[in-house]
């Protein structure tokens, strides 16, 4: 089985030709198989550095043919561009392309309507799938720097589940919030459906789905159980409040951190009661340091170490 892969900007001339030779080849050779991908022209030259630098190839024209080892996503062998893949249907299958210029100029033209339109219909499909809308609260904290790639890698919702991302923090932290946004959408996720930053408290936890409450950044040290009490209670109120008012009926609420997960757990069942059983408590700090302790004692390694 010989699979190529042909790709180029949506509105080249000589992608409309390979791809009119490749659909040729397909139809008549049992064993010929053809993935085609166009790009916007606007984002052609980007995608394909990217594709050249991620394989270490050199090209820089539209189209690009590669041919695949295994299944489509494998790593590939560079063919080329127009030009070498005309000589290989020549040389190996014994087949030209006569199309003329005027003609693959027509042709080009369709192929660039015919992806615009694509992508609107992908757009609108998009928009009628509601995604599960995720708040994560202290965003500005290191912990949720490193837990944005695990929520949209699709280990946590699944493979099919598409989320939105809103971090949400004091107004003081959103210059760093927006650098945040703007690493986030160069992840390039295909289940990261759209990110947005919220610094005003009324507005938290609109229509959530899954809230995610990080230690606090104004967390301070305290000596006694009555200060612990003290210093958490008036946030855990507000968080209460805000989640049983603007909160998705169904929401689930997940207590992160090191400092105090289990006080703030309870605190948050008592200030919103119609969710209780929804909210649960991650000690994952506590949980790391006891695997350690664990292995250490048995001589082994812990991969929370």
């Amino acid at each position: 089985m010989t699979k190529f892969v042909l790709a180029g900007r949506a509105d080249c001339p000589f992608y409309a030709k390979a791809e009119l030779l490749a659909d040729y080849l397909q139809k008549n050779l049992p064993d010929f198989r053809v993935h085609k991908i166009t790009q916007h022209p606007h984002v052609w030259e980007e995608w394909l550095n990217d594709l050249c630098k991620k394989n270490k190839w050199d090209h820089k024209n539209s189209p690009i043919i590669w041919r695949e080892l295994l299944d489509r996503g494998g790593k590939g062998l560079l063919l080329g561009g127009y030009n070498e893949f005309l000589e290989h249907a020549q040389l190996y299958y014994g087949v030209t392309s006569s199309m003329t210029t005027e003609m693959m100029k027509v042709i080009a033209q369709e192929n660039l309507m015919t992806h615009i339109e694509d992508e609107r219909e992908k757009e609108a499909l998009k928009q009628l799938i509601e995604p599960l809308n995720v708040w994560i609260t202290s965003a500005s904290c290191l912990p949720c720097y490193h837990l944005i790639p695990i929520l949209t890698s699709g280990e946590v919702f699944g493979m099919h589940t598409e989320i939105s991302i809103t971090l949400f923090d004091d107004e003081k932290t959103e210059e760093y919030l927006q650098i945040l946004v703007a690493e986030m959408r160069d992840l390039v996720s295909p289940l990261l459906q759209s990110v947005s930053i919220c610094t005003r408290v009324e507005e938290a936890f609109r229509q959530a789905h899954v809230i995610i409450i990080l230690d606090d950044h104004t967390d301070k040290e305290v000596h006694t159980l009555e200060d612990c009490i003290r210093s958490r209670v008036p946030l855990c109120r507000l968080y209460g409040y805000l989640i049983e008012k603007n909160a998705h009926d169904s929401v689930r609420v997940i207590v992160g951190g090191k400092t105090f997960v289990n006080l703030k757990t309870v605190l948050l069942m008592r200030y919103a009661p119609n969710i209780t059983h929804n909210i649960v408590a991650v000690a994952l700090g506590v949980e790391g340091e006891a695997k350690a302790a664990l292995a250490r004692k048995l001589k082994t390694t812990s991969s929370c170490e």
